[in-house]
C-alpha cells in the first residue's frame, strides 16, 4: 500500500490560497495593468522632468495657476450642489418607488436604469433641445407668456441641471435597497403608541435612513467629480469663465510634454479627492451594515 503524501502546513496554505484565488488571477492581472501601472506612471511623470531627474516644478506650477485652483474649487462646489439636488429630489422618489407594487416598481427602475446610461454628447444635445435658447420647454413657456431665460449650457447652474439628469436616477438606484430596511410594522407600532407621522420620521425614519442617504450622496458626489464628456460637450472647455478639474486635465493632456507633467499632477489631485470620498463612503457603508 502506498503511503499518503504528507504536506507541510505552509504548502497546504499555499495550495489553499491558489485554489481560492487562481480563478481571479486574470482579473487581478488586468486590474494591475489598467490601474496600478498607470498610477505609478502618473506619480513618476509628476515628479520627473524631461531629463528624468527629480523635480517639484510640476506641482509648483500647477497649483500656482489661478485657473487650476479655480477648477478644483468649482469642481468641488458643483459636485456638492449636484449631489445635494440628487439627495433632495431622489430621496423621496426612492421612498415612493420602494412602496410600489412589483410591476410599477420594475417599470420605474427600468426607466431610471436607462437614464443612467445617457451621458456626454447625447445628454448635452438633450439639454440644449429642452432648455436651450430655442428648446422645447423654453419656447413653450414663452408662448404661455412667461418670461423664461434658460441657464447657459456651460454655466454653473446649467451644468448642475444637466448633472441632475444623471445623478438623480443614480441616487435612486443606489438608495432603494436601503429603503426596505424601514419596515411598515414600525409605523404601525408608532401609531399604536400615539406617535404622529412627523414624530415617526423624526425619531425613527430619518435616523435609520440617514446612513443610506449619506452613502448615496457621497457616491454621487464622487461620480460628479470625474465627469468629463458632459461638461466638455456643453462648452466648458471653450469658455474661460468656468473651468473644471476634469476639463483642465484634458487640456493638459492635449498640450505639449510640459503640460503632460501638469496633467499628471491634476490627475493625482483628482484621484486624491475621489479616493477620499470613496473612503468616506466605505465608512458610511460599515455603519449601514449594522442595520441590515
Amino acid at each position: 500500500m502506498s503511503q499518503p503524501v504528507l504536506r507541510s502546513p505552509r504548502l497546504q496554505s499555499l495550495l489553499q490560497w491558489l485554489k481560492c484565488w487562481l480563478p481571479a488571477l486574470p482579473l487581478l492581472i488586468l486590474a494591475y495593468g489598467l490601474l496600478v501601472v498607470p498610477l505609478i506612471a502618473l506619480m513618476m511623470q509628476s515628479f520627473l522632468d524631461s531629463d528624468g531627474s527629480f523635480t517639484l516644478d510640476h506641482w509648483r506650477v500647477t497649483f500656482a495657476s489661478r485657473m487650476n485652483r479655480q477648477a478644483i474649487v468649482t469642481s468641488l462646489t458643483l459636485s456638492f450642489t449636484s449631489a445635494t439636488i440628487a439627495l433632495i429630489v431622489g430621496g423621496p422618489v426612492a421612498w415612493l418607488i420602494s412602496q410600489m407594487a412589483i410591476a410599477p416598481r420594475s417599470i420605474w427602475l427600468s426607466g431610471f436604469n436607462m437614464a443612467t446610461n445617457f451621458s456626454g454628447i447625447g445628454l448635452a444635445f438633450g439639454f440644449v433641445a429642452i432648455l436651450g435658447t430655442y428648446g422645447m420647454l423654453t419656447l413653450a413657456l414663452r408662448q404661455m407668456g412667461i418670461a423664461f431665460t434658460p441657464p447657459t449650457p456651460g454655466s454653473f447652474w446649467g451644468l448642475a441641471i444637466a448633472y441632475s439628469y444623471l445623478n438623480i436616477p443614480l441616487f435612486v438606484l443606489l438608495t432603494i435597497p436601503g429603503m426596505s430596511s424601514l419596515r411598515h410594522e414600525w409605523w404601525e407600532a408608532a401609531q399604536v403608541s400615539g406617535a404622529t407621522r412627523w414624530q415617526f420620521w423624526q425619531q425613527i425614519g430619518v435616523p435609520l435612513l440617514a446612513p443610506f442617504l449619506a452613502a448615496g450622496w457621497m457616491l454621487t458626489f464622487t461620480w460628479s467629480l470625474g465627469l468629463y464628456g458632459l461638461p466638455f460637450a456643453l462648452g466648458v472647455g471653450t469658455t474661460p469663465s468656468l473651468s473644471l478639474l476634469s476639463v483642465q486635465l484634458g487640456r493638459g493632456l492635449e498640450a505639449s510634454m510640459t503640460g503632460r507633467g501638469e496633467a499628471a499632477v491634476l490627475a493625482i489631485a483628482l484621484l486624491l479627492l475621489t479616493g477620499s470620498s470613496l473612503l468616506a463612503y466605505q465608512f458610511l457603508l460599515r455603519r449601514v451594515r449594522r442595520w441590515l
